[in-house]
């Protein structure tokens, strides 16, 4: 049964340097997770939002890019269509039979192609075509495929009156470059109908849709004006993503299947967008995210060596402390050995006042136990002594009384009973009754040491008998107005023991004797009085004051009145009590 309140001590103990451990982890990290919770909204909105705004200008780059292809395609077509100089050459060359004339009409239109592509670099392929004929290939700046067919090549969209596909592999015949092209009408003479075909430079395409702008893998889709997908980067684009996309969608940004998708309205009709999966578009927020963990690591690691360092730093005093503790018990005098660390040395400093303090009251109790024997032997005799004493007393009144001597046993007699009431083992709470006969005993026996020298007066109320007073409460103040109120005059002694309203009780002392001087009554007053104890002025008095302060505390009044040459008068009121109620 002894072993399961040790084992659960055991659990119950904590240890020192695992709540540091824990309190300083957690006041590193808890910052930190404070600081993740309300930064993570903001950082992810803010880097969110720079990713989308950077797809976004680059993809609305690209669409201008690609605007200004259809256009410099849509102004160089206008050129070669309705130029009259060259539509009225072209015109000349289907109507001329001459081989000759035709050869020189044919070298003043390349000159005029050329001198157009040189002076617009956008341009790639240009040829006229004639529909229909065995070879269609009129004039071509580049060599051109003579199998061609316009129908054949993927329509992109209707535009300023030209139909504009791609993007599409060139026609020109040593490359494969992707490129956008254009068709237009050319009006000429006679019934024969002639289109101006023009490729956009080969590697424009290209540059166009790059992928550095982005700083992350992108793939691009370009929506004709019928709504189908013209050209896809990334032929593995799942087919949900395709199909998500709607021409009718006005959103410039949406997720589908993973993917972030961008979208560029373009005036002309097409729609440019660019689809990142969200792997990649979170990817900078996931970096940062591996940051903060890393973060947290480090502060963990950080904190749990702090912890350790500050354990280290803890450990060794604590040590040296248990060690002192150790010691103590083995020698108790040694003086403490100190460990140079404030907190700890503090420590070990009322540690030592302990020690000495432990010492002091060992040594005190060694020295008490060598006098107990003769405080024993001192009480034994505080008890024989009064017992003799009475023996003896007895012995002389009855030895008076064989005698005949009845002055002498009157005044043992009396003696008997003064003794008896001061030196009695009766409680220390007694009636006023009690109080007023030892007193009159006590006057009595006075009256025949002073040969009858004074008189006293007792006047004492009927109700105020039964009143519980502390024992030797006016003997004191009677023996003082004997010794030091008695003149040359015939001494008198009032004692008046009367109500005070109706809940209390007044005991006074009055004498006829010399009087007193206002700073003699103070200094009887104060608490403590050398000279009058000296002189025996203030023992009983200061006796008296501390008996009424144990049992009255403030709920009494103790006054002095004295005139000199007139006499003196003591004055006690106290609360009216039985001795049940003053003894609790």
């Amino acid at each position: 049964m002894s072993a399961i309140p040790s084992v659960r001590r055991r659990f119950e103990v904590r240890s020192l340097r695992r709540i540091l451990v824990v309190y300083l982890m957690i006041a590193c990290l808890l910052p930190l997770v404070f600081m993740f919770a309300l930064t993570y909204s903001s950082i992810y909105s803010i880097l969110s939002g720079k990713i989308q705004s950077g797809i976004l200008s680059s993809l609305t780059q690209e669409a201008d890019s690609l605007e200004n292809t259809i256009n410099n395609l849509d102004f160089a077509s206008k050129q070669f269509a309705l130029d009259g100089q060259i539509a009225n050459e072209v015109s000349a060359f289907l109507e001329e039979p001459k081989i000759y004339a035709k050869s020189q009409i044919m070298d003043s239109i390349n000159e005029k192609i050329n001198l157009v592509n040189f002076t617009n670099p956008y341009l790639g392929l240009t040829a006229y075509i004639l529909p229909g004929a065995s070879d269609p290939i009129l004039f071509s700046n580049l060599t051109m495929d003579s199998r061609f067919d316009s129908s054949a090549l993927p329509r992109f969209i209707e535009y300023n009156g030209a139909a504009y596909y791609g993007p599409h592999r060139t026609l020109y015949t040593n490359s494969s470059n992707m490129v956008f092209s254009e068709q237009r009408i050319v009006h000429v003479n006679g019934d024969e109908t002639v289109y101006i075909y023009l490729e956009s430079n080969y590697d424009l395409f290209r540059k166009i849709l790059g992928q550095q702008a982005y700083g992350m893998k992108v793939a691009h889709l370009l929506v004709n004006e019928q709504g189908g997908i013209s050209f896809i980067e990334d032929v593995r684009l799942p087919d949900k993503v395709k199909g998500a996309i709607r021409p009718d969608d006005a959103r410039t940004h949406f997720v589908a299947e993973g993917y972030h998708l961008f979208r560029y309205s373009s005036p002309q009709g097409w729609q440019l967008l660019a689809a990142v999966k969200k792997s990649d578009f979170d990817s900078e927020i996931r970096v940062w995210f591996y940051k903060m963990i890393a973060l947290g690591l480090a502060t963990l690691a950080f904190a749990g060596g702090l912890a350790f360092l500050i354990w280290k730093q803890v450990y060794r005093p604590l040590r040296k402390v248990n060690v002192e503790i150790v010691r103590m018990a083995e020698n108790r005098t040694t003086p403490v050995s100190y460990t140079k660390v404030e907190e700890f040395d503090f420590v070990l400093s009322n540690f030592q006042e302990m020690k000495d303090k432990v010492n002091e009251l060992i040594l005190e109790v060694e020295d008490k136990e060598k006098q107990k024997g003769r405080f024993e032997i001192e009480k034994l005799l505080s008890q024989i002594n009064p017992h003799f004493l009475h023996n003896t007393l007895n012995t002389v009144q009855w030895l008076a009384r064989m005698n005949g001597q009845k002055e002498i046993d009157k005044l043992v007699t009396l003696l008997v009973k003064v003794l008896h009431y001061n030196l009695g083992k009766q409680s220390l709470i007694v009636t006023a009754r009690d109080e007023i006969e030892a007193m009159r005993n006590y006057m009595e026996l006075q009256r025949i040491r002073y040969d009858y020298e004074f008189e006293f007066h007792l006047n004492a109320e009927q109700e105020i008998l039964d009143v519980a007073v502390p024992r030797f409460l006016l003997q004191p103040l009677v023996e003082n107005a004997i010794y030091h109120g008695m003149s040359e005059r015939k001494g008198r002694i009032e004692i008046t023991i009367a109500a005070s309203g109706t809940e209390r009780a007044l005991f006074q002392v009055e004498d006829n004797g010399a009087g007193l001087e206002a700073k003699d009554i103070e200094r009887l007053l104060s608490e403590d009085d050398a000279e009058s104890k000296r002189k025996g002025m203030g023992i009983g008095l200061s006796y008296v004051k501390r008996m009424l302060r144990r049992f009255y505390g403030s709920d009494m009044s103790f006054a002095i009145e004295s005139e000199p040459g007139v006499g003196t008068k003591v004055s006690i009121v106290i609360p009216r009590r039985t001795i049940e109620e003053l003894e609790e």
